[in-house]
């Protein structure tokens, strides 16, 4: 399973970033910050506004958030 992952064949669950993490002596949030932004850049990526994208992206991700906090 590693492999197919490594080959952007198949998406960690967050089960599986828990374990390697464990496995080996990896910060979790770490591995998750790496997974994510790789799936994020590599979805875009081909984009020719993709650094736009990611601006816009990250407002509204606080803008979220700001809201969330006040529910």
């Amino acid at each position: 399973m590693l492999g197919k992952i490594e080959k952007n064949s198949r998406n960690p669950s967050k089960q599986f970033i828990k374990d390697i993490s464990i496995l080996f002596s990896i910060d979790e949030n770490l591995l998750t910050v790496a997974h994510l932004s790789d799936t994020v850049a590599y979805s875009i990526l081909e984009e020719e506004l993709a650094t736009e994208v990611l601006k816009v992206a990250e407002e509204k991700i606080n803008y979220y958030n700001k809201n969330k906090a006040k529910k």
